[in-house]
């Protein structure tokens, strides 16, 4: 069995169970960022074995299929680069147009390092606007400097 078919699965389950993916979140660890539940059950992250069993159980999958979603995943998802999907293109638009700017400034800020995917919170909220409801994405990685050797 592919993760692909594991990913297909789980949105067949939570189409048919008319189901949000903070109420799937909310189930599977009360606890755990729903971003990170939501990566981990779209194959971009890996679920701790509890977590992975009531994945299972709320979502109908079998032993195999639970065993899939605690292995370490092949991250990047995306078809193409760049994306089709106009939600994804905005980010990669964005990374187009401010990523030498990110880059400066953290380098201005920090020093010669990066911000880390792997240390990495993300949150996400809306914010009601009278000229139409904006999105909130507040993202923070661990600063990790280049090492000389």
């Amino acid at each position: 069995m592919k993760r692909e078919a594991v990913t297909e699965k789980i949105c067949d389950a939570k189409r048919m169970k008319g189901l949000t993916w903070k109420a799937i979140a909310k189930k599977i660890d009360p606890k755990e960022s729903h971003i990170l539940i939501t990566a981990a059950l779209l194959g971009q992250m890996k679920l701790e074995p509890a977590q992975a069993a009531k994945a299972a159980k709320l979502l109908g999958l079998g032993k195999m299929e639970e065993k899939l979603l605690c292995e370490i995943p092949y991250r990047g998802s995306l078809p193409q680069v760049p994306p089709t999907d106009p939600t994804i293109y905005r980010f990669y638009e964005l990374v187009q147009v401010y990523g030498t700017t990110w880059k400066e400034l953290i380098h201005e800020e920090f020093g010669d390092g990066i911000m880390s995917a792997i240390d990495f919170n993300m949150t996400m909220e809306r914010l009601p606007d009278p000229k139409g409801d904006r999105v909130k994405i507040v993202m923070t990685g661990k600063y990790l400097e280049y090492k000389r050797y």
